[in-house]
């Protein structure tokens, strides 16, 4: 009875202490995270200011005091983009305030370019690329990025970049080791092959005269070899989970940060500190396509821009580009329905009389969201083009300029050594810098030519810079397509120009795209961000071309909801800044005059970005 009774009444005194050190628990928990003063703190001010919603109020207050969010989980999907074929797709989860919240996803263009003409075996080929591509993408992220990022926030950009450049490396290394033992294997089975198959002894040149070359029969020699195309480096399968990661965890940190993503980009470049004004890029819309897989005869101008003057909002650019649309389109009317242009009504019928009609000029619409056409000499599209700008009463050289997009890449010969300007028509390296000269001296309000000549054609690249830098932009496109490479220092070869058209790609990262941009910032040269070929709908490029404060945009033509969409997202920008009183006006058009250059060092080169800035991959 003792022992029961002792037992009742230690129980309740057991529970009151359990009870204490509970109360004293709590104050210790809630005293060293300073809840007693925060409180006070809030309360005190709530009764004075007496807001509309109390616990609204409470709960911004102490919003402030959370933690930082912190990336939680990855996601990886294959979608399509806006030719139909697969990308990737990158969803970002964080851990906000204790719950796990999908904050944002970004998508990223295929490293691929668009196959026009292409054989049937090779879109096939391309086709199988794209999907084990976006495949192997997915199983980084679910097997080893998804685990390697987890924990970090998304505001450490750098720190997140460094890590995934150090797993791009490691993964390119390893895929170099298994091409070179597939290489290995395949001399074994070559050697094995001549052993057991020794290849028949050479046949004896029969005896006798050799046979004279006939009289007036031509012999085709190459006077000056050009240099071969660099052996193409095939891209790294998966690669574009680098950046679609990058771009997704920035857009994840303006997000959290409740901030847009241009801003986000703007105060990574200027450190931290968010800029007082920044300025539109100019926009570089495309109205015309006559490049290689256009049905008439000229093949240099895979697209024909419309450059605004420094001047003009994106808004008036925009509206003044679809106004020469739509005279383009009224101009080409009757030429597609085998009339004649009206620029060709005042031509004598005489002299076409008994001769059979011109064949129909087809129309239609490119991926790069312009209109495909013929034409059959290098100045009828300048011509068309001029003739729609004066029905409105637009005069090219002061309301408008004009750029060309060569892609000179595309109409080599290399069994002739030629550039296929025109069908038919071949004109070697340096007949091409007498023609652009020529075009220029005619076409005075052609203010930038991108891609003008192959990269390999580094001398006639300086020759066109010495005769064109004063008076036109020479942009290299195709030529510094790979950046990481570019700055890592594995392009010493590339061409002179006077800037370069910056594409996110593969395993390009933000960080990458600031290092470039600054780089041409201090090189006083230009920067265009362009868009690739096959173009997503996640317009996030344009915040990146606007917080990066890139001198032009490349983003195509007005046609294409995808391509569409960015324009809107510019325009919206625009309207923003303006405002928050925040849009700062563009400097004029200035060129490079690079015969006045002095110092080696000053003139621009990518082999200066290898020696300016070394990154690892």
């Amino acid at each position: 009875m003792d022992f029961r009774e002792n037992h009742r009444e230690s129980e309740p005194q057991r529970q009151r202490g359990t009870l204490t050190d509970l109360k004293h628990q709590a104050a210790e928990y809630y005293r060293s995270n300073e809840v007693p003063q925060r409180l006070e703190e809030v309360l005190n001010t709530m009764f004075y200011l007496r807001p509309a919603d109390f616990y609204g109020h409470l709960a911004n207050y102490f919003s402030k005091l959370s933690k930082p969010p912190v990336i939680c989980r990855l996601v990886g999907r294959k979608v399509l983009d806006g030719t139909g074929h697969p990308t990737l797709e990158v969803e970002v989860s964080c851990q906000v305030k204790n719950c796990d919240t999908t904050i944002c996803s970004s998508m990223i263009s295929s490293h691929t370019e668009i196959l026009e003409n292409a054989s049937p075996e090779a879109v096939d080929a391309d086709d199988k690329e794209r999907h084990e591509s976006v495949n192997i993408a997915i199983t980084w992220i679910e097997e080893s990025l998804n685990e390697l990022l987890e924990g970090l926030q998304p505001t450490d950009q750098y720190e997140v970049d460094e890590l995934l450049g150090e797993y791009f490396k490691k993964k390119a290394e390893e895929e170099e080791e298994e091409r070179r033992e597939a290489e290995k294997e395949k001399e074994k089975e070559k050697e094995t092959q001549e052993i057991m198959f020794p290849p028949p002894p050479p046949v004896a040149a029969p005896s006798g005269k050799k046979k004279q070359a006939k009289l007036g029969k031509k012999i085709s020699v190459v006077e000056n070899p050009i240099p071969p195309a660099e052996p193409v480096k095939p891209v790294i399968k998966g690669s574009m989970a680098i950046g679609c990661i990058s771009l997704a965890v920035v857009k994840a940190a303006a997000t959290t940060s409740d901030v847009p993503l241009y801003l986000q980009m703007s105060s990574m470049k200027h450190n931290q500190d968010l800029p007082q004004e920044l300025f539109m890029p100019l926009p570089m819309i495309t109205l015309l396509s006559y490049g290689k897989s256009s049905p008439g005869k000229l093949n240099l101008m895979k697209e024909v821009m419309l450059i605004p003057p420094a001047w003009l909002t994106a808004k008036k650019s925009v509206e003044m580009s679809l106004d020469i649309h739509k005279q383009i389109m009224k101009l080409l009317e009757p030429v597609s329905k085998g009339q004649p242009s009206p620029s060709s009504e005042s031509k004598k019928s005489v002299r076409d009389a008994g001769k059979k009609a011109p064949p129909p000029v087809i129309k239609k619409m490119s991926h790069l969201g312009c209109i495909v056409t013929g034409s059959e000499t290098l100045e009828q599209p300048l011509t068309l083009i001029q003739t729609a700008c004066t029905n409105i009463g637009l005069e090219l050289g002061t309301d408008l300029y004009l750029g060309i997009n060569c892609a000179a890449h595309e109409l080599i010969d290399y069994n002739k050594g030629k550039y296929e300007v025109l069908s038919g028509t071949l004109k070697n390296p340096d007949e091409m810098v007498d023609m652009y000269v020529n075009l220029i001296h005619k076409f005075p309000y052609i203010i930038a030519l991108i891609d003008p000549l192959r990269k390999e054609d580094t001398q006639q690249w300086e020759n066109v810079c010495s005769n064109l830098g004063s008076k036109c932009y020479l942009i290299a496109e195709h030529a510094c397509r790979n950046m990481s490479k570019h700055l890592n220092g594995q392009k010493k070869n590339a061409p002179k120009c006077s800037g370069l058209v910056v594409k996110y790609i593969n395993e390009t990262k933000i960080s990458d795209l600031l290092e470039m941009t600054k780089l041409l910032d201090g090189l006083k040269h230009v920067s265009v961000f362009g868009s690739s070929d096959g173009e997503s709908c996640d317009y996030s490029l344009v915040d990146l071309a606007v917080g990066l404060g890139t001198k032009f945009i490349k983003l195509g033509g007005l046609l294409h909801g995808e391509r569409v969409t960015k324009y809107n997202r510019l325009l919206a920008i625009e309207e923003e800044l303006l405002d928050n009183g925040m849009l700062c006006s563009r400097a004029d058009y200035e060129f490079i005059d690079f015969t006045e250059e002095e110092e080696e060092e000053e003139e621009f080169d990518c082999s200066d970005l290898a020696v300016e800035i070394q990154l690892a991959l």
